[in-house]
């Protein structure tokens, strides 16, 4: 595997965890789940997104939305300094979660705050459909590491394809790679949802 010159070869993933949990304790980090921020907290997290251009846009109502779902957020003292969101789609009744608006501050990002976050949420939804759709290759290598199936447009049914396009996420495969867990990747594989 390559290594990017921020990020560390990977160990195992218990103690790339391990790691980045003793990280946050001993920065004085905090990790929570949230389900409400406050509009200051929203507002920075949206201007965010309009000024990085792997971020795509997500406005406040947006964020809102999917909080609802939940997001887990690093904080140091009143700073957010990560953050990954839960955005809920539904794939016919079925409810599909993805992994989405994650952001780490440029001083913890070699620690693998994002891995921790993104594993974070994998456990969480392990019984769901969980998507991960992305462009950084850091993400890919995390997905890829946290046992996320690798699922290209032409292994999806029509009415996942026709259900992405509705939904707004219908990418670019040249520069996104779509990432299931392991419960939605053996339903991908039967082109079937039942």
């Amino acid at each position: 595997m390559e290594q990017n010159s921020q990020i560390p070869i990977f160990g195992d993933l218990e103690t790339e965890i391990q790691n980045a949990q003793d990280f946050s304790k001993k920065e004085d980090l905090t990790i929570t789940f949230e389900t409400k921020l406050s509009e200051k907290y929203l507002q920075t997290i949206s201007n965010r997104s309009k000024d990085i251009s792997f971020l795509h846009f997500v406005s406040v109502s947006m964020l809102e939305k999917r909080l609802c779902n939940g997001a887990l957020i690093v904080y140091k003292e009143d700073e957010i300094v990560g953050h990954i969101f839960v955005h809920k789609h539904m794939l016919g009744k079925h409810p599909v979660f993805e992994r989405c608006t994650l952001w780490v501050k440029n001083d913890y990002r070699k620690y693998h705050l994002g891995l921790l976050l993104m594993h974070e949420l994998t456990i969480r939804f392990k019984e769901d459909y969980l998507v991960s759709i992305a462009k950084p290759p850091i993400v890919h290598m995390y997905n890829e590491f946290l046992g996320m199936g690798h699922v290209t447009l032409s292994q999806l049914s029509a009415e996942m394809i026709d259900t992405l396009e509705q939904i707004g996420k219908l990418r670019d495969e040249e520069r996104y790679k779509y990432y299931v867990n392991a419960r939605f990747y053996k339903i991908i594989k039967r082109k079937s949802i039942t």
